[in-house]
C-alpha cells in the first residue's frame, strides 16, 4: 500500500442540467489535475436527487460515463460518482469507478430512500464493488448506504493487503443539511467499527426541491478522528492517506477477531 491522494470535490449540483453540470465539475476536478490518484465527486452530480430524472436518464453508452472516462484519462485519476443510469428497463442509481487507462467499474446502490419513493422508481444493487488503487482495496457506496452496518461489515481476508476486506470505504451522497447530524456520526461510526479509512463527499448549495446541504465533506481515520472536514461552501481539498497508521491500529486493537460471524443473503 502506498500513500493515497485523494481529492474531494464539494459542489453545488446543477438540478436537472447534465451539460452545464458536465461544465461546472470538469472545472473543479482540473483544478487537481496531476496531483491527485481518486477524485470523489457527490451522488447524482449530473442531475441532483431527484425522482424526476428518469424519463431522461443517461444509458450505458451515454454522454455521462463517456464524460467521466475522458475526465479520468485527461486529469491522470480515478474519478468517481454517481449517476442516474438506464440499464434495460430499469434505472439505477449507480456509481461509475472511472480509471485513467479508460476502463470503468460499475456499483449500483443498493439501499434506496424510500423517504423520497427512490425504491419505487430505481432499482436496487446485490452486489458489493471492491477495487484496488496504489494497493488498497476500497469499498464505494452511495449516500443512504451508509445507514447499513451488516451490508458494510469489513470481513478478515487472509489473502487482501493489511489482511481485511477492504482499507477504505467511501460514500458519494446528496444528504440534506437538516440530517447534517446522523452523516457526520455515521461516518466516524464506519470507520471505527470496521478498522478502515472512511470517506464522504456531499454536496452543498440548494436544490430543485428547496433541500439544502451543508456539505461536510470529510475523510476520517480508523479511529474515528477527522483528517480533514469541509464547510458547507464549494470547496475542493486534496487529502494524504498514509497506509501505515491503519496496518499498526489493526495489529495492536484486532477487533475483527472478536466480530460475530454471520451470512449476507443477497436480495
Amino acid at each position: 500500500m502506498q500513500t493515497l491522494n485523494v481529492s474531494l470535490v464539494q459542489g453545488s449540483t446543477h438540478w436537472h442540467d447534465a451539460p452545464a453540470n458536465r461544465e461546472y465539475y470538469g472545472s473543479l476536478v482540473r483544478r487537481v489535475a496531476g496531483q491527485s490518484d481518486l477524485v470523489v465527486l457527490p451522488e447524482t452530480f449530473l442531475s441532483g436527487f431527484s425522482n424526476d430524472t428518469r424519463a431522461s436518464a443517461d444509458t450505458m453508452d451515454g454522454e455521462g460515463i463517456a464524460w467521466m472516462r475522458a475526465l479520468a484519462v485527461e486529469v491522470g485519476a480515478v474519478v468517481t460518482g454517481s449517476l442516474a443510469i438506464r440499464d434495460g428497463d430499469t434505472v439505477y442509481n449507480r456509481l461509475i469507478w472511472a480509471r485513467p487507462d479508460g476502463t470503468f467499474s460499475q456499483y449500483d446502490k443498493r439501499h434506496l430512500f424510500r423517504m423520497a419513493g427512490e425504491h419505487t422508481r430505481y432499482g436496487g444493487g446485490s452486489q458489493r464493488l471492491i477495487v484496488e488503487l496504489k494497493g488498497w482495496r476500497i469499498l464505494p457506496q452511495v449516500c443512504y448506504d451508509l445507514r447499513f452496518p451488516v451490508w458494510l461489515r469489513n470481513r478478515r481476508l487472509e489473502s487482501a493487503t493489511g489482511g481485511m476486506d477492504y482499507d477504505l470505504s467511501l460514500f458519494v451522497a446528496n444528504w440534506p443539511a437538516p440530517r447534517r447530524q446522523p452523516w457526520r456520526t455515521l461516518l466516524r461510526a464506519r470507520a471505527i467499527e470496521n478498522l478502515a479509512y472512511v470517506i464522504g463527499v456531499n454536496r452543498v448549495g440548494v436544490d430543485g426541491n428547496e433541500l439544502p446541504y451543508a456539505g461536510d465533506s470529510a475523510v476520517i481515520d480508523p479511529v474515528g478522528e477527522p483528517l480533514v472536514e469541509l464547510g458547507s461552501q464549494e470547496q475542493v481539498v486534496t487529502v494524504a492517506i498514509d497506509p501505515a497508521p491503519l496496518l499498526a491500529h489493526r495489529a495492536r486493537f484486532p477487533a475483527w477477531m472478536d466480530a460475530d460471524d454471520f451470512t449476507l443473503a443477497s436480495i
